[in-house]
């Protein structure tokens, strides 16, 4: 009688490393989606202060004390310079989506306001500005917040509308 030596891995051995695998799957992926979720909010914060630092720029070297509307005006460089007031990442368009948020600037055109050295008109400039990142996914629940005071707001819902260009808004909480 001859004793076969056993060689390989049999079934349900493959079958218990890939319950194991599975389980380690399930306890991994949310704490994944989380991570992901976190990232996207720091982007989005960052996003809203660099706005924020643009806009004081603008403000203060080419729109005479006025702010620009949008997010384009702020990626128009002055005559004489390549540099724009932020980066060609935030600027393609009035609207950008960055790191699973929806990132866009708002401001009440002021019609005394002067022309600006990158080209918006006279009356197209603003006295204030908010600017807003919404999340793109469903499961995220954290809205940001900014205007010309420059505080960041947080709130569980979208801030589009509550913001006030000037001033803290009814709903969310400051972040610090």
């Amino acid at each position: 009688m001859r004793i076969r030596k056993a060689d390989g891995f049999a079934l349900i051995d493959l079958l218990f490393v890939c319950g194991i695998m599975g389980i380690l799957s399930s306890i991994a992926a949310p704490r994944l989606l989380m991570a992901k979720q976190s990232a996207g909010a720091a982007s989005a914060i960052g996003s809203l202060r660099a706005i924020h630092s643009a806009q004081l720029t603008f403000a203060l070297t080419c729109g005479g004390g006025f702010y620009a509307p949008d997010l384009t005006t702020l990626g128009d460089p002055p005559p004489g310079t390549r540099e724009a007031f932020i980066g060609p990442n935030l600027s393609v368009a009035n609207v950008v989506t960055r790191a699973g948020y929806k990132i866009e600037i708002t401001g009440t055109p002021y019609a005394g306001s002067p022309s600006s050295c990158n080209g918006l008109d006279t009356g197209e400039s603003s006295q204030a500005y908010k600017a807003t990142a919404d999340p793109t996914d469903a499961t995220n629940f954290r809205y940001f917040a900014t205007n010309v005071n420059g505080s960041i707001f947080e709130h569980t819902a979208s801030l589009a509308s509550q913001m006030p260009e000037v001033g803290e808004p009814a709903v969310g909480h400051l972040l610090r």
